[in-house]
């Protein structure tokens, strides 16, 4: 299922029209790996079907905002990470997000401090 919009930067990578290194894609989800990571494994999963963010999102979004966890878990323990990853959805502006398409940061192979910010 896909409702991309074509002024979205990551519509435009899950359709094709931009090159990204696929790590993962099923018929909602696609995985990327982060042009700018900040960490040794930094994949972006985003949901095929276009929102902003959470905020955004409506119930009938609940299934793969959660599917975006699980490919999460999935890539972590396929990367030997799982025994310290994050999983990040930043909301807004104030708190970093820059492309607004809902997108799940999966980060891991080094420490992570707490707090994040």
């Amino acid at each position: 299922m896909t409702d991309l919009n074509s002024d979205c930067l990551f519509c435009r990578i899950i359709s094709g029209k931009i090159p990204a290194k696929k790590v993962y894609e099923d018929e909602h989800v696609f995985a990327f790996e982060d042009i700018k990571p900040k960490a040794p494994t930094h994949v972006l999963i985003v949901p095929k079907k276009h929102f902003a963010g959470l905020n955004e999102a409506q119930a009938e979004d609940a299934d793969v905002i959660g599917r975006c966890h699980l490919v999460a878990a999935e890539i972590a323990r396929q990367r030997n990470v799982e025994q310290g990853y994050r999983t990040v959805v930043n909301v807004g502006p104030g708190a970093g997000q820059t492309v607004f398409h809902l997108h799940v940061h999966l980060l891991g192979g080094r420490g992570l401090n707490w707090p994040p910010g």
